[in-house]
């Protein structure tokens, strides 16, 4: 009989997990959602995400953006973005622009991207005051 490559091995006793729980990454993430969501509530009644709200501002800012350096300036992955401006562009707020290289898919907003998004601002900067208040004032 062989062991399977799926079996526990005892950890090392010296090995002390306990120091895990202040890890600063997960409280960074921890907190990184918190905001997520206090932004999406305000959003809600729009219809957007704070990401897909975020997508919607650099392509107002600028046109004709390739969707990898969209994701770039977004900080997102690629693959990421890409489920997001299917679905913005499923809604009609932006769409893609023909290209030489099929790898490129320059995105640009819409005229109804561009109203929703102005609609939408108010929104966000109540949001941004909430987010102000609750976490900055604490010093995060």
């Amino acid at each position: 009989m062989h062991e399977s490559v799926y079996t526990l091995k005892p950890m090392k006793k010296h090995l002390d997990l306990r120091e895990c729980v202040d890890c600063y990454c997960l409280a960074a993430r921890r907190k990184a959602r918190e905001i997520t969501r206090l932004y999406d509530q305000y959003l809600r009644a729009h219809g957007l995400r704070s990401t897909q709200f975020s997508v919607l501002v650099a392509l107002a800012q600028s046109e004709n953006v390739p969707l990898g350096r969209l994701a770039h300036a977004l900080g997102l992955e690629r693959t990421t973005l890409t489920r997001s401006t299917a679905l913005l562009e499923r809604r009609g707020w932006i769409r893609s622009d023909a290209a030489t290289d099929a790898r490129v898919r320059p995105l640009r907003l819409t005229r109804s991207g561009r109203q929703k998004l102005e609609a939408a601002y108010k929104s966000w900067k109540n949001a941004q005051l909430a987010a102000e208040k609750k976490f900055v004032m604490r010093k995060i």
